[in-house]
């Protein structure tokens, strides 16, 4: 365990989350169509607030982070672009779930290495494998 903004959180993202604290955030893989339909996507349209039909960025507790539309190359900048927003807002919490490693077919050690500035950002909580 660890603490941020005086809250114990975990080390690693849990493999479930079915709730969240009021200054956490879902961070899920999703589809550019934001058709979020099944995955990790699905539970954050009916828990956390994404929206149908947006892809990308925050969205109620929930931050979409597109990765259907092509190789690991093309997930990158979408990646940065969370880490930087992440940076940006210390006072929210980021639990990032094994994106791209369900639906969209990419294997832990492949989407890890994008990840690799995430492990040094405080609010940033990844999964254990890619960490």
């Amino acid at each position: 365990m660890r603490t941020y903004n005086d809250i114990p959180r975990p080390d690693f993202t849990p493999e479930r989350i079915t709730e969240l604290k009021a200054d956490e955030v879902f961070v899920f893989g999703s589809n550019l169509a934001g058709m979020h339909g099944g995955g990790a996507a699905h539970v954050a349209f009916r828990k956390f607030g994404a929206v149908w039909g947006c892809g990308v960025g925050l969205q109620g507790q929930s931050y979409a982070i597109p990765t259907m539309q092509g190789g690991v190359e093309t997930i990158k900048p979408y990646v940065d672009g969370f880490i930087d927003y992440a940076r940006s807002h210390p006072e929210r919490f980021f639990f990032v779930t094994r994106i791209g490693c369900g639906i969209a077919g990419f294997r832990d050690e492949e989407i890890a290495p994008l990840f690799a500035a995430a492990r040094e950002v405080e609010n940033i909580c990844l999964p254990e494998s890619f960490a």
